[in-house]
């Protein structure tokens, strides 16, 4: 009879302060989905570093009619130079992994292919240079290349794609974690809100609470409805939240963009039920937390 009696001050509870359970709801919501964007962006830079360091290259760039590297004096590598720097880095096996040849053609092709949309792809090939492309077995020893290959007759440059997406997962990590810091101001927003919900509710119930106490009840028998009332808009918020996170994922990630960057790795649905049970779990401890305390400070039986 007595659980029987809680459920039913919950469900007035709810119906009575309904407006204030929708506010909880929405606000609830916002910041979980945030929070939850920012993490699926964590997990996406990470799952991307895992593709892309181990398909990373080093490519060493030869010489050109009229080129700006200063080792080249202007004057394409010779036949005898390219040799020579393929046995250089056929001498660095086994760091070195593979070694492929890749013509201003082949380069020029290949970057219309991937850049269509770039000025670059309509200006011609000899923006581009002949290249021999280093695939590492270990994508931190690229100095080791670099220290032998530089400055070699015939080569240019050595450059090192793992910098580039370097930066790139700098970027991305950047805009992740200011989603998560958005969704810390939410959050606030929501505990802010808990706490005056819970002291509208209370004041608005003060009558009842008092002849409750009159008649025997505990202190757990009268605060518990406020505090399931909280939980529940709370987890339902949270609920939600993980939903528009799925759809957002399953549709926009997985549906979209996973099938037209086919060249590169992404989340799916499966990190967002790895992240959903933590996320409603904080919820409910914020959410009991943040009432239990409103009440002991507000609420007096």
């Amino acid at each position: 009879m007595r659980f029987q009696f809680l459920l039913g001050e919950i469900g007035n509870g709810l119906r009575r302060n309904l407006s204030m359970a929708v506010s909880v709801v929405i606000v609830t919501m916002i910041s979980m989905y945030l929070l939850g964007l920012g993490l699926m962006g964590q997990r996406q830079v990470d799952t991307m570093k895992d593709y892309w360091y181990d398909r990373v290259q080093v490519t060493v760039l030869l010489c050109a009619e009229k080129t700006r590297f200063t080792n080249c004096a202007g004057e394409p590598t010779t036949e005898a130079q390219r040799e020579a720097i393929k046995a250089e880095l056929d001498a660095l096996k086994p760091t070195v992994k593979e070694v492929y040849y890749e013509s201003r053609d082949e380069a020029y092709e290949r970057f219309k292919q991937t850049y269509k949309n770039s000025p670059l792809a309509r200006a011609g090939e000899s923006y581009f240079a002949d290249s021999y492309r280093v695939n590492l077995n270990d994508a931190g020893k690229f100095d080791v290349v670099a220290s032998s290959i530089k400055g070699m007759p015939g080569v240019a440059d050595v450059q090192d794609q793992k910098k580039l997406l370097e930066k790139f997962f700098t970027f991305m990590n950047t805009v992740s974690w200011a989603a998560i810091a958005l969704s810390s101001l939410m959050v606030l927003a929501a505990v802010m809100l808990i706490s005056t919900t819970i002291r509208q509710t209370a004041f608005s119930r003060r009558r009842e609470t008092g002849i409750m106490r009159l008649v025997g009840a505990s202190n757990f028998t009268i605060r518990f409805p406020f505090v399931m009332e909280t939980v529940l808009s709370s987890v339902l918020g949270a609920v939600l939240a993980m939903g528009m996170l799925w759809a957002t994922v399953r549709y926009g990630v997985v549906g979209f963009l996973s099938q037209t960057l086919t060249d590169t790795a992404f989340i799916g649905v499966a990190d967002v039920f790895y992240v959903a049970p933590f996320v409603v779990l904080g919820v409910v401890v914020l959410s009991s937390l943040t009432s239990w305390v409103t009440l002991r400070r507000y609420l007096r039986v």
